[in-house]
């Protein structure tokens, strides 16, 4: 029995409680939570107006000219055959890190023949290179 008294003064039991001067609330209608979200992605139309353009540079100074089309969103050939042998290979260098920075693609299509894709432009296929006639 003291047991009862002190645990009543520590923890009053409120067994008398009167809820009718509470505002009501409604019951509201719940719905199941889910736990899995669908991967939202954002669709991308390929524009109306792409646009390939063709480079025969002369002279490593035209590679600026290429990189100013890829940032602008347009896929580009390159043909390097009128180049000397070490200033072409100083245009695909600057070319791979233009194509890189833009999470574009860079591949060769010919002999001294190179393909620079932005990022919005896909390309489906492959090139022999060989020289081998089958």
């Amino acid at each position: 029995m003291a047991f009862e008294k002190l645990k009543n003064f520590i923890a009053p039991v409120d067994d008398e409680y009167d809820d009718e001067n509470e505002p009501g609330y409604d019951e509201q209608e719940t719905k199941p939570v889910s736990t899995y979200e669908a991967k939202q992605t954002k669709v991308q139309g390929v524009p109306t107006n792409a646009q390939m353009v063709l480079f025969e540079p002369r002279s490593f100074e035209e590679a600026e000219e290429i990189a100013r089309h890829l940032k602008q969103r347009r896929a580009c050939v390159v043909n390097l055959h009128k180049l000397q042998r070490d200033y072409a290979q100083r245009t695909i260098d600057f070319l791979t890190g233009v194509v890189f920075a833009l999470d574009g693609t860079i591949q060769k299509i010919g002999h001294n023949v190179i393909l620079c894709t932005p990022k919005n432009v896909g390309v489906d296929g492959a090139i022999s290179l060989d020289s081998e006639d089958d």
